[in-house]
C-alpha cells in the first residue's frame, strides 16, 4: 500500500509492505525537486574536460553530458532537455536531450510527474490511501480507481518511524546501531556493535545487512556510500559481499557493491536522482 499525507504544500509518501516501511519520499508542491521537468535550454559553454556542456534553463543552469545527447551541440544552440537528476548541494541539475518541441527562449515546458506518480507507476498493484480530498481530485486523471480517502493515512507507529529518519543514528537488530555521516563527497556509515558486542562478529554483521540497506533506501542515501562493519578481520569481510549484494538487489535504484577498500570499508555506488532525505530536512 502507498500511504499519502498532505500538510499544506508538503506531501509525505510512504510505501508499506505489510506493516514495514519500505520507502519514504517528500514532495514539496510549491518547490518540487525538478526531476522529470522538461525545459527549453540554450548551450552556454562547451566543457571538453568534463565531457559535457553547461546549459541555461532560464533562472538556473544545468549540466548535459555528452553521453546524454550533448556531444554535437555548439554554444548558442537551443534544445529540449529533461532533468534526470535534481540539483544537489552546489551542483545544478543533470540533463538529457529529449525529442520534444521547444521554443526560442530558455524556460520550463512541463513539470515532471513527481515522486508519488513515479512510485505509483512502479507499483501498479498497490492501493493508494490519501488524507486530502483536494490532492485526490488533482491526481484523479492519473490514478482513477486506485485511490481511497483515509482520514489518518499515517498511524502513530508510522509517524514515529518517520520521525526517526531525521536522526543520524538508526537501531539495528540484536542491539547494534548505525551512525550516518553525510559529506559532499560520500556518506559514511559506521556500525556500532553496542549491546551485541558479545555476538560473533561475522554472524552479527550478516544479520544486520538487510536493515542497513533498508535505511539507505528510506533515507535515499546516494552517490558513494562507505560502510564500516563492526569488528571484522580482513579475511572475513569478503564473506559479507554476497549477502550485501543480495540485499542491495531489492533496491529499485540497483546500487552496486564495488568491493572493500584497503581500510576495510564496503564501497557502494547508488545513483543520485532525488535529493537525500537529510538535505530536505
Amino acid at each position: 500500500m502507498i500511504a499519502v499525507s498532505r500538510r499544506g504544500d508538503l506531501v509525505r509518501i510512504a510505501l508499506l509492505r505489510g506493516d514495514s516501511l519500505a520507502e519514504y519520499w517528500l514532495w514539496n508542491l510549491s518547490a518540487p525537486d525538478g526531476v522529470g521537468d522538461v525545459y527549453t535550454a540554450r548551450v552556454e559553454a562547451v566543457m571538453p574536460a568534463l565531457a559535457g556542456r553547461f546549459l541555461t534553463l532560464g533562472d538556473v543552469s544545468g549540466f548535459l553530458p555528452d553521453s546524454a545527447g550533448g556531444k554535437n551541440l555548439t554554444t548558442g544552440t537551443y534544445v529540449a532537455v529533461r532533468v534526470t537528476r535534481a540539483a544537489q548541494g552546489d551542483k545544478g541539475p543533470r540533463l538529457k536531450v529529449v525529442d520534444e518541441p521547444h521554443g526560442g527562449t530558455p524556460g520550463l515546458l512541463c513539470r515532471g510527474p513527481g515522486p508519488l506518480l513515479e512510485l505509483a507507476a512502479r507499483r501498479p498493484e498497490d492501493e493508494i490511501a490519501l488524507d486530502d480530498y483536494a490532492l485526490m481530485a488533482e491526481l484523479r486523471p492519473a490514478l482513477e480507481g486506485r485511490m481511497r480517502h483515509a482520514a489518518k493515512a499515517f498511524d502513530a507507529v508510522l509517524e514515529d518511524e518517520i520521525a526517526g529518519l531525521a536522526e543520524p543514528t538508526a537501531a539495528l537488530p540484536h542491539g547494534a546501531a548505525m551512525h550516518i555521516s553525510p559529506t559532499p563527497a560520500a556518506t559514511l556509515i559506521d556500525i556500532d556493535a553496542a549491546a551485541a558486542s558479545g555476538m560473533n562478529p561475522l554472524a552479527l554483521n550478516t544479520a544486520i545487512i538487510p536493515e542497513i540497506c533498508r535505511q539507505i533506501v528510506l533515507r535515499n542515501l546516494s552517490g558513494g556510500i562507505l560502510i564500516d562493519f563492526a569488528g571484522l578481520k580482513a579475511a572475513q569481510r569478503q564473506k559479507l559481499a554476497e549477502p550485501l549484494r543480495a540485499a542491495l538487489a531489492a533496491d529499485a535504484l540497483r546500487p552496486s557493491l564495488l568491493g572493500f577498500s584497503h581500510l576495510g570499508f564496503a564501497e557502494i555506488n547508488r545513483r543520485r536522482i532525488r535529493p537525500p532525505l537529510h538535505e530536505l530536512f
